[in-house]
């Protein structure tokens, strides 16, 4: 082992099996469906709040299309030219997905703000009708998703999504009732202006955590200064130097850094071992780069 330069990679690419892909599936198609429906009967019973529901079912299946482009995509090995695969394509295409949810949301808001002063005839009846429709195929791929996605945390991100659709869903309902029941026309932009909010909301967290992996930031969940003084903690560690955390993708961490260990005694594999099984344990960091020096080592580099 070259003590100067330890890497370690145990990356878990935790791949869905069959059952899961197949779940994820049926999902998106149910989703897709209905979200055409929804969008069709939002044009038919001139329902803004219907139509922005259909936004937040896109949501849905953009976060469940993007679960299925990642589990395709990391059965690609990596190459010469793309030594980490094809991972920051999935990031990519949750960027467009989310700038594209923002960009509907804006346009609902609108909407929804013209409809105050020109109120819309809505068939509140039909309304409720689509919108009840879209709870039960958003609660049916909710409890399709719910068991695997106790073990996948892409998974989980998609049950996530389908579940605040539901709430969606239930707000166009109400609005359907307020219409048909009392008269009261104002409920669907209001409930179209709940909705875009929600999905306004969602988008807004989406280009942040994109950004950040694009911009190779530190993973939210992780504390830089809670690694490096778990590093430092260990007696045979004099200092920490060139410490990065960074997303390779969503859900795989990437660490390298820098280890001026206190004496020349302290200069083995037993340290990186030791090293490794702090970061795995503690942080869950696996896909690592540890560099050991000595106190008298001058390297002659920048560093960031």
């Amino acid at each position: 082992m070259d003590m100067t330069h330890a890497h370690h990679h145990e990356c878990s690419h935790h791949h869905p099996n069959h059952d899961n892909i197949g779940r994820l599936k049926i999902v998106l198609a149910l989703t897709c469906i209905y979200m055409i429906v929804e969008a069709l009967g939002g044009f038919w019973s001139n329902s803004l709040a219907l139509l922005a529901d259909a936004g937040h079912m896109l949501a849905d299946v953009g976060a469940l299309g993007l679960a299925l482009f990642a589990a395709w995509f990391s059965e690609h090995p990596s190459s010469a030219q793309k030594t980490y695969g094809y991972y920051r394509l999935e990031i990519f295409a949750a960027l467009i997905n989310g700038v594209a949810l923002a960009v509907i949301s804006l346009f609902i808001f609108y909407e929804a703000f013209q409809r105050f002063n020109h109120p819309a005839n809505v068939k509140g009846m039909a309304l409720m009708g689509i919108a009840a429709g879209g709870l039960a195929i958003n609660l049916t791929s909710a409890a399709i998703l719910f068991r695997s996605g106790k073990d996948n945390i892409n998974i989980r991100g998609a049950f996530m999504h389908v579940l605040s659709d539901s709430l969606g869903s239930l707000g166009t309902i109400i609005a359907g009732a307020l219409i048909f029941f009392l008269g009261f026309s104002q409920a669907d932009p209001i409930f179209s202006i709940v909705i875009a909010l929600l999905v306004l909301i969602n988008a807004w967290k989406l280009i942040g955590e994109t950004t950040n992996i694009l911009l190779e930031g530190s993973p939210a969940h992780l504390s830089v200064a809670d690694i490096e003084t778990a590093l430092t903690d260990l007696p045979e560690i004099r200092s920490v130097h060139d410490l990065h955390v960074w997303c390779i993708t969503s859900g795989k961490e990437a660490m390298s850094v820098h280890i001026v260990v206190d004496n020349e005694t302290h200069y083995t594999p037993d340290l990186v071992n030791k090293i490794q099984h702090v970061l795995k344990h503690r942080f869950g960091l696996t896909h690592l780069t540890v560099q050991l020096e000595t106190p008298d080592f001058e390297e002659d580099e920048i560093h960031f």
